[in-house]
């Protein structure tokens, strides 16, 4: 299993020095990826482009790009060009986003997301790849050829149910995965992903499973933290159906908390389940979950 590092938006004069500052670090500590979220700060392709450009060597990865604000042919022409200014270390992480985001946020239609997802696959990938897209969906139509370098790069959708996770498997790279525990994956994700993939004989897709961690003494303390910073995402539908499914109530139940051996059996469990790429989010005791993450990072 890699190890990823989930990079913060944070409050400070010049975001993207503090962002090249913290990918350099992630780097530097033997991370294999990094990974910024698209919500409503920074535009993340933009902002890991520019901050990116300036530390070689790791993987940086978008979780995730909502789709219905741009035209799939606009977003593999962005992806391309930051691919090109990273030298092809981009991980194109993209997904739905929330009903009440598409809908009441930006005012587009949130009806029938699974159809919208697979027209949207339909003409991404192919255009990602250089590839002429003569393409006409009931919700999106294409006729297009990119000349944009930076061609081909990693795909990966956040696909939680079974439609979801068959495209991922079937059409993308894989999944990128948030607040799923690991009886989750091991019995929902990763089944699912895989079967669709061996089913067009492709090679096992990535599950990037990012999650909150916290090295503790006091999880209970750890775990309604987590309760109370994330508990947006308890209230979201496909979260929401994520932490049923895991059988526990909110978002702190699958966070990664506890002390030092507490959290590697964790760590361990979810490899088990098969997750592929960790990325942890450090919520809380930063220090000493970083330095955990670091030396699980270098093995």
């Amino acid at each position: 299993m890699r190890y990823g590092f989930f990079l913060s938006e944070r409050n400070v004069d010049d975001p993207i020095g503090d962002l090249r500052d913290q990918i350099a670090g992630a780097e530097r500590d033997g991370f294999t990826s990094a990974w910024l979220s698209n919500i409503f700060g920074l535009d993340a392709l933009t902002a890991l482009a520019v901050a990116g450009s300036q530390v070689p060597g790791i993987e940086l990865g978008t979780a995730v790009v909502p789709t219905y604000p741009r035209h799939p042919a606009a977003l593999a022409q962005q992806a391309m060009t930051v691919n090109a200014a990273l030298g092809g270390r981009l991980a194109l992480g993209v997904g739905l986003s929330h009903k009440v985001v598409i809908e009441d946020m930006y005012g587009y239609s949130f009806d029938r997301p699974g159809r919208h997802m697979k027209e949207y696959l339909d003409i991404l990938i192919p255009a990602s790849r250089g590839e002429h897209v003569s393409y006409a969906g009931e919700t999106l139509k294409a006729d297009i050829r990119l000349s944009t370098p930076g061609a081909g790069f990693p795909v990966l959708v956040a696909a939680l149910g079974p439609r979801m996770l068959r495209l991922a498997g079937t059409v993308a790279d894989g999944t990128a995965l948030w607040m799923t525990g690991p009886r989750t994956v091991a019995e929902h994700i990763a089944p699912t992903i895989r079967a669709a993939a061996a089913e067009e004989g492709r090679e096992p897709p990535r599950i990037v499973c990012a999650l909150p961690i916290c090295v503790t003494d006091d999880p209970a303390a750890a775990v309604a933290r987590a309760n109370e910073i994330f508990e947006t995402y308890g209230r979201l539908p496909s979260y929401r159906a994520m932490l049923d499914r895991e059988g526990v109530a909110g978002p702190g139940e699958v966070a990664i908390v506890g002390d030092e051996d507490t959290v590697l059996a964790k760590l361990d469990e979810l490899k088990e389940a098969g997750v592929t790429d960790f990325v942890g989010s450090a919520y809380s005791g930063r220090e000493r979950t970083l330095n955990l993450l670091i030396g699980a990072a270098k093995g």
